[in-house]
C-alpha cells in the first residue's frame, strides 16, 4: 500500500494531455533535381537500348572491401544463402580487363538478359584490382554502385573464395511477372 500512496502523491496535479484523434503525417520534401532524376530513370528502364547506369566519377572502394547490399522486403533466410554461396548460379559474367565503359554496357545487358532468361541468381566477376596503381578497385567500385542503381538487382554480396571471393559479387534478381504467378 505504501507503494500506492506514494504514486498517488507524485501525481498530485498531474493532467491529461490535450491531443487531436487525427495524426497528420509528413514526408520528407524531394527536391525537384530528384524527382527529375526518377523519371528519367523510370522512363528508360522501360527502354532496354538506354543504358542509364553512370559513368561519373564516384567513391572507389579498398580491393579487400566487402561488398554488401539488400533492399528491404529481402527475407532473410535467402540473403544468408546467397552470401553463403548456396543459391543455384545461372549466370556469370567475367569482366577482368575491362574498362569501365566496356563494364559499364556489358553489366548492363548482362542483367537485363539475365532478367529475361528467368535467371535468379547470377555472379559478377570483377576482380579484386590487383592491376590498379592503388589499393583501390575501380570496376568493383562502379559494380556496385551500378547494382545499387538497378531496380531488377533485389541483393548483392561478395562472393565466397571459391567463387571469386572479394574479387566477385553474386546478385540476387528479382522474380519477372511470368515466374511470380
Amino acid at each position: 500500500m505504501a507503494d500506492d500512496e506514494f504514486f498517488k502523491q507524485e501525481m498530485l496535479g498531474v493532467r491529461r494531455h490535450k491531443h487531436s484523434e487525427k495524426v497528420t503525417l509528413s514526408r520528407p520534401v524531394k527536391s525537384a533535381d530528384v524527382l527529375e532524376k526518377r523519371r528519367e530513370s523510370a522512363q528508360l528502364i522501360n527502354d532496354p537500348d538506354s543504358n542509364y547506369l553512370s559513368g561519373g566519377d564516384i567513391e572507389l572502394l579498398d580491393r579487400y572491401y566487402m561488398l554488401d547490399f539488400k533492399r528491404s522486403g529481402i527475407q532473410a533466410g535467402v540473403y544468408k544463402k546467397l552470401k553463403q554461396g548456396k543459391s543455384p548460379q545461372d549466370a556469370r559474367l567475367d569482366l577482368h580487363g575491362f574498362t569501365v565503359e566496356q563494364a559499364r554496357k556489358d553489366v548492363f545487358y548482362f542483367i537485363n538478359e539475365s532478367c529475361q532468361h528467368n535467371c535468379r541468381v547470377v555472379v559478377i566477376v570483377h576482380g579484386k584490382g590487383h592491376h590498379s596503381q592503388t589499393d583501390q578497385s575501380i570496376l568493383k567500385s562502379y559494380v556496385n554502385v551500378w547494382l545499387a542503381d538497378m531496380p531488377e538487382v533485389q541483393a548483392f554480396c561478395s562472393a565466397q573464395p571459391k567463387h571469386g571471393g572479394v574479387g566477385a559479387v553474386y546478385v540476387l534478381l528479382g522474380k519477372s511477372p511470368s515466374v511470380k504467378k
